[in-house]
């Protein structure tokens, strides 16, 4: 159980040999419900995009691959996940790829810079919520989207008892919060019991 902990923290910012091997089992593991969530959104070609908690940077591929001429950024806290998705993603860095390490809490780019936000399973280690939610408003185009794709949805998760510091709120919850910063015609799609997308767009 204690190992189990250990590997399973790793979600929130991997680190070291068990972050690497986590960073490989979420490329892997998220890609249904990546794929699932990203098709919940209308994604036009040469659009701007940003995935927030991009890990190994799998959805950076899957998003290129939806925007014929797009352009992705990622951004991760941890710096393993930054080396891990720059390998990935070799051939299209400083092309069509760009990759930094920062936080949600302080988006380094500039107001009204992306046509589309990404965040899949990562808002349950966002610090200060409300204020992320914020950030993201910020550097959204007017009529951008936000897309926030979980798969953990409700309160008593059993994975909050697994892995430390992992908040999980319910779709409802998060659709709250997206007013709150200034979204609208906010959507929540489900499949099955757990997957959840919810997307947002700024006016």
């Amino acid at each position: 159980m204690e190992l189990m902990k250990k590997l399973f923290t790793n979600c929130a910012c991997p680190a070291g040999r068990l972050g690497k091997l986590m960073l490989k089992f979420m490329n892997v593991s998220h890609g249904p419900l990546t794929n699932w969530g990203l098709d919940c959104v209308s994604i036009d070609n040469c659009w701007t995009m940003l995935d927030i908690g991009c890990g190994g940077g799998a959805t950076i591929q899957r998003l290129l691959k939806r925007s014929k001429g797009g352009v992705v950024y990622g951004i991760d806290i941890s710096e393993e996940s930054v080396r891990k998705a720059c390998s990935l993603n070799a051939s299209l860095l400083d092309k069509r790829v760009f990759i930094r390490q920062g936080s949600a809490e302080q988006l380094p780019y500039d107001d009204r810079q992306f046509d589309l936000v990404t965040a899949v399973e990562t808002i349950y280690f966002w610090p200060n919520l409300a204020h992320c939610l914020q950030e993201v408003h910020r550097v959204l185009k007017p009529h951008g989207r936000f897309a926030v794709i979980v798969e953990a949805v409700e309160n008593d998760s059993v994975w909050t008892n697994v892995v430390e510091g992992m908040i999980v709120y319910t779709p409802e919850q998060i659709k709250q919060y997206l007013s709150e910063a200034g979204f609208t015609d906010i959507q929540v799609y489900r499949k099955g019991a757990s997957d959840a997308t919810i997307v947002g767009i700024k006016p």
